[in-house]
Order: C-alpha cells, then structure tokens, then sequence
C-alpha cells in the first residue's frame, strides 16, 4: 500500500511538474512575441482621428523596421526604415516612459515646410491624403499652421497626427531617431467608444479587423 501511495504521490508531483513547465514556456513565448513581433495598443487621444479613434486597440508590427536588442545601442535585422505614410509607435523624446503614436511626413533629408495648413517637401506642395482640419478658417497660428522650413537628420523622422490642428507633434518637439520606433501600426483587433451611452454602440463592430493605412 505504502509503494502505491509514493507511486500516486510522485505521479501527482509530475504533472504539476509539467504544467509549470508549460506555463514558464507559454510565458517566455509571449514576452518574445511582445518584445520583438508584435505589441498591443490603445489609442488615449484624437490626434490620429479620423484614422483612429479614441478606444480603438491595435496590433504594432515591432519587427519590420528592425529589432533592437538589450545592451545593443543599433537595430539588427532591419528590414525596411520608415516611409512617408507610415503610422508608427516610438518612444516619446520629452518623455522616455510614454508612446506616441503618429503618421510619418518627413523621411531623412527632406526639406519640410508649412504655410498656412499646406505641407510642403523639398518645396513642392504635398498632395496630404490623410490631414483631417477641424479649424479650417484659422491658419496663422505658429508652429501648427506654419511651420519651418526644417530639414530632416538622417535617420530621423518627421511626425505629424492626421489631426493636424489638434496634435502634438514634431512640430513641437522635433524629429524621432530610428532606433526610438517601436513598430508600425498594423491592425485593429479591437474598439470601443467609452463616451457613448448607447450599449449597441459602444463596441465598434465594423472597425474591428481593419488593416491599419
């Protein structure tokens, strides 16, 4: 009896051997995946409507734009560098414990100006598909509505919220280095809009899977 009781309890001490085994590596996988593939996101503020909206919850793809590694000071396995049009997270420069998140408009060495609301790069009028206005009529106010002209550093971007008259941005606070940029944004899995009283309403169905752009 006493052999069987050793044998029940070392059988019991191995599957919970196991599933602690599991755990750890469930663990250790997802802290890889968060730290070099992919990172969720919430978006806290409207200086990306109507692009993205307050409540809604996005995937970052962390990879694409290189991995940077602990103790590493440079990026490995860079795969692309940031375009004009990206929609990127990165590492505030005032503040190293927030995120930001913005729209890519000057690459390394463009020339960037606005005048009156109206970008221009390398001195040629930006055809701006993604600006939202909602102060149209106002466009003296300095740096929002005119701006440089200030040239990009090399490996250095220019950012600038799709709402552009209420976001804080490079025209504030200047350029975002490389090696600050988290990921690009790549897709909402999630959204919710806290503000409405409307229980149907407040989960966001049809924004839920789209491709981020």
């Amino acid at each position: 009896m006493l052999k069987k009781e050793l044998g029940l309890n070392k059988s019991k001490g191995g599957v919970i051997r196991e599933y602690a085994e599991s755990i750890i590596v469930a663990i250790l996988i997802a802290l890889f995946i968060r730290a070099f593939v992919v990172q969720a996101f919430k978006i806290p503020s409207g200086s990306m409507e109507p692009t993205l909206l307050i409540g809604d919850h996005l995937l970052v793809n962390k990879f694409i734009y290189g991995i940077k590694l602990p103790f590493v000071d440079h990026k490995v396995l860079v795969y692309k560098e940031p375009h004009r049009g990206d929609i990127v997270v990165f590492i505030f420069p005032k503040d190293k414990k927030k995120d930001f998140i913005k729209r890519v408009v000057g690459e390394p060495g463009d020339t960037v100006e606005i005048r009156q609301k109206k970008i221009y790069i390398n001195g040629r009028l930006w055809d701006d598909p993604y600006g939202f206005y909602c102060d149209a009529g106002v466009t003296g106010m300095v740096p929002r509505d005119n701006f440089g002209p200030v040239v990009v550093p090399p490996e250095h971007v220019l950012v600038m919220g799709d709402n552009r008259d209420r976001s804080y941005d490079s025209r504030f606070w200047g350029f975002v280095p490389f090696d600050q940029i988290k990921g690009k944004a790549l897709i909402l899995y999630w959204s919710w809009d806290k503000l409405t009283h409307n229980l149907a309403e407040k989960i966001r169905f049809k924004r839920i899977g789209q491709l981020i752009r």
